[in-house]
């Protein structure tokens, strides 16, 4: 007799990106004997700072934190978070309206579930953060798609991440009475760019109009490289009152194994999250709640955030001057810590031989095995973050993570020099 079934949402005969990536990533270092320059998923090859790791350690030698930490977060972290935000949103901010999650992702699935009703629409930009899609779904949501068009000529010349522009006619028409919220991403994961305050201020006035909640993902806060960053919940009151802002520890201190996030809303909202949050997971990991409470308060003090935002823009300096030598265009990257590169001008020899599995696939795909297998160096394919029929607006494109030791992105600096041949003229 079989086993019973499993959920087929779940496709579980194929491979997520990541594991695709890193698998053939590990395979090309097997066979050739030397390491490849990981650049794909977004996760630090250097430790948290100093302040941050003493933290941790601390807080393991108090016996009641290594216990449940109460659902709603344990109060050093609260108290830390509305303090920082207090200064970030110009308004003192209580702790009613902030929800502790196991990372920012489960603070997005925890919104998702305590807002959403079955059949409730939720828009979502092209290109996406793959785990909105699922998260949402999986609460009984409906996704609807909305493209963020980059300029027609990025092929041919690097642009800035403002002229990624939102298709608003699309936007406007994909509101109906079923919509229960959008979720926006600045800075951007995979683009790069920040929502200036025109375009965040037009879309929470749609909020206002349609009466619909506005998740906006701001992992990347710390992280940013022009002379301001717009936050959706200063702009006004009321578009404040249907904001959901998640926050993670992981993105500003390098410590994405810590899996610490937040969510902060309204008091009237946060409920709701918090009975999610509690059936999800109960609770987050207690001592690395205090060592994130600790970090948020020296950072206040220690000028932590600019010396790290310092540290990202030597790092693309670093790291863009290869393509600017070789004319390669790119998004200039405004917050986060990706660059997305595009190779149009670069041609792959026509008799390449790509492994069975990735012949049918689009070209940003072949792009990412082809550089994994005669350069060593690891990108993402950034059509992953469309649908599949939309993919081709970005399939000459590949996502390069640069939050790596100067040294590692000098390596694929050299080793991407190599391109130069491959360059149509």
């Amino acid at each position: 007799m079989s086993l019973p079934g499993y959920n087929h949402y779940f496709k579980l005969g194929g491979k997520d990106i990541w594991s695709f990536i890193n698998e053939t990533a590990a395979a090309q270092e097997k066979k050739s004997g030397s390491k490849v320059v990981n650049l794909g998923q977004g996760f630090f090859s250097y430790a948290p700072p100093d302040f941050a790791i003493a933290a941790a350690k601390k807080a393991l030698d108090v016996p009641m934190n290594n216990q449940y930490a109460h659902a709603r977060g344990k109060p050093n972290l609260l108290s830390a978070l509305a303090d920082t935000y207090s200064t970030r949103f110009g308004r003192e901010l209580s702790t009613d309206e902030i929800q502790v999650t196991t990372g920012a992702n489960e603070g997005m699935l925890s919104v998702f579930i305590g807002l959403l009703e079955r059949g409730d629409e939720v828009i979502v930009f092209q290109p996406f953060f793959d785990q909105y899609i699922p998260n949402i779904e999986l609460a009984g949501g409906k996704v609807v798609y909305v493209k963020l068009n980059p300029p027609a000529d990025f092929g041919e010349r690097t642009v800035t991440g403002d002229e990624w522009t939102i298709d608003w006619k699309q936007l406007e028409a994909s509101i109906t009475d079923k919509t229960k919220m959008i979720v926006i991403n600045s800075p951007y994961n995979p683009i790069g760019k920040v929502f200036n305050e025109q375009e965040l201020t037009r879309i929470g006035n749609l909020a206002i109009k349609h009466n619909f909640y506005v998740v906006s993902d701001e992992v990347y806060e710390n992280l940013y490289y022009i002379p301001k960053l717009t936050r959706l919940n200063t702009l006004s009151k009321e578009i404040a009152r249907r904001t959901l802002t998640i926050g993670s520890a992981g993105k500003t201190f390098a410590a994405t194994g810590w899996r610490i996030g937040w969510v902060i809303g309204d008091k009237e909202v946060i409920p709701a999250v918090t009975a999610a949050h509690t059936r999800i997971c109960f609770s987050t990991p207690a001592p690395l709640q205090e060592a994130v409470a600790s970090a948020l308060q020296t950072a206040k003090k220690n000028d932590y955030y600019s010396k790290m935002r310092q540290q990202y823009i030597h790092k693309y300096e670093i790291f863009n001057k290869v393509f600017d030598e070789l004319k390669i265009p790119y998004t200039v990257t405004a917050g986060g810590y990706y660059l997305l590169v595009n190779f149009k001008k670069v041609k792959i020899p026509e008799d390449y031989v790509f492994p069975p599995d990735i012949q049918g696939q689009k070209r940003d795909f072949k792009l990412a095995i082809w550089l994994i297998q005669e350069f060593g160096v690891v990108a993402i394919p950034p059509s992953v973050f469309y649908l599949e029929d939309d993919g081709y607006i970005i399939e000459d494109c590949l996502r390069f993570a640069i939050c790596k030791t100067d040294d590692v992105l000098e390596e694929a600096v050299t080793r991407l020099r190599g391109l130069k041949e491959f360059i149509a003229e």
